[in-house]
């Protein structure tokens, strides 16, 4: 293998990981705040939010498609930086909520399809040197912290109207870092899908963790589009939002550094109820505690276990239940199902009950939809652990809960 394979691009990966999420730390905690200032009511500002995330359904398939045809995936990741970016500057044309619809359609749909074409290079660099993740996608949640809470300190200096112009440089920012890396990851031969993608997807234990993830990402509506709203009416101030916000991905970052001593002692469903269950907290807290910063800082520090924690269990069980010949597909099946449409489902509901029943029960119901997605995760354990249950196949996939107490695939 020549030199130029083996050399393991690190502080351009990395750099990019930290530029492409300092574009998110930027959109997530400030957009709305943003869009209510702009004079748009709270049913549009969840409209608004639903389309940018809902455009995760489909862009990344369309893209991936083409980037394994053409077999250059930094290609079509620069040309979706360049298309982010001329779309975003649409927001200086006009202010109306169907115009923006449209700029933010098209924003989405070209930025969703960028991430995982860089996932799939940056693995392909990693080929045999798995360890190596992690300490480049550290980056990506470096770049987020240092956003959120530099942006909160300057719009309190600036105003939120200033809001779309340090979006702006951001994504030029992810441009020039995106000439940084190179279509130099090595492929790789397939191995010959093994069975049917679609017999596979309707294994029950497979619905039930699809459905499980789905209402899971669906809870966290009102957070990820009213969070700063929140707290903004409750009188905090830009640089503590940013702070609140940033508290929570420091613990994500904790999570995924020891996430792979917990993923060996500890049973993958037993770790996707414990996420859900401390979900449901969570948004309780902050629909009843808002005032209270105490309980806020509380709240934050339990995304490590809300979010890192399941997100981390749910890519491995990904990993196991499509390893043979499907990863690509049940990945994008797991990006486009359960985050994409249950974070543009979250976003529609809490933009309808936000203007209709208030803050705090929004808050409530997504604490409910996480309790029902846990009932739903501990009925499949009730269900895998039945004696009565048909075993599987010597060959076939092993079920969500119940056969995964051990560690190893």
């Amino acid at each position: 293998m020549s030199h130029r394979e083996t050399t393991l691009p690190y502080w351009q990966l990395s750099g990019f990981y930290f530029f492409w999420a300092a574009v998110i730390g930027a959109l997530m905690p400030y957009w709305g705040l943003y869009l209510r200032h702009q004079g748009h009511d709270d049913a549009a500002i969840g409209s608004l939010m639903a389309i940018l995330m809902g455009t995760q359904l489909i862009a990344p398939y369309i893209w991936g498609y083409l980037a394994d045809r053409a077999g250059q995936r930094m290609r079509f990741v620069r040309l979706g930086a360049w298309l982010s970016l001329g779309c975003f500057l649409g927001v200086f044309v006009d202010g109306s909520t169907g115009w923006m619809m449209l700029v933010l359609l098209g924003f989405g749909f070209f930025w969703n399809a960028m991430g995982p074409q860089f996932e799939a290079l940056t693995l392909g660099y990693l080929r045999g040197r798995p360890d190596g993740y992690s300490r480049i996608r550290l980056w990506g949640s470096i770049g987020f912290i240092v956003t959120v809470m530099a942006l909160g300190a300057l719009l309190d200096i600036t105003g939120i109207a200033y809001l779309p112009w340090f979006i702006i440089a951001l994504l030029a920012l992810v441009v020039l870092a995106s000439y940084s890396v190179s279509d130099d990851a090595t492929r790789v031969q397939q191995r010959p899908p093994a069975g049917s993608f679609v017999a596979i997807l309707r294994r029950p234990e497979v619905l039930i963790f699809f459905l499980t993830c789905f209402l899971m990402q669906a809870s966290q509506g009102p957070y990820n589009t009213f969070f700063s709203i929140h707290l903004a009416n409750h009188g905090y101030s830009g640089t503590a939002i940013g702070l609140l916000w940033s508290l929570g991905t420091t613990a994500e970052v904790g999570v995924f550094l020891l996430m792979h001593r917990l993923l060996g002692r500890c049973a993958l469903p037993s770790i996707l109820l414990a996420s859900l269950l401390l979900t449901a907290l969570r948004w309780w807290l902050i629909g009843s505690y808002a005032d209270q910063p105490g309980i806020m800082l509380l709240a934050q520090s339990l995304h490590g276990a809300t979010y890192g924690a399941f997100h981390a269990a749910a890519i491995e069980l990904v990993r196991r239940y499509f390893s043979d010949g499907h990863a690509g597909q049940g990945q994008a099946l797991y990006g486009g199902v359960a985050i994409g449409l249950g974070n543009a489902v979250g976003a529609l509901y809490s933009g309808a009950l936000w203007q209709a029943l208030g803050p705090t029960q929004t808050f409530w119901c997504g604490a409910i939809i996480a309790l029902l997605a846990a009932i739903l995760c501990r009925q499949g354990i009730r269900a895998t652990q039945d004696p009565q249950a048909a075993n599987p196949a010597p060959h076939s996939l092993p079920p969500l809960i119940g056969r995964l107490n051990d560690p190893q695939p």
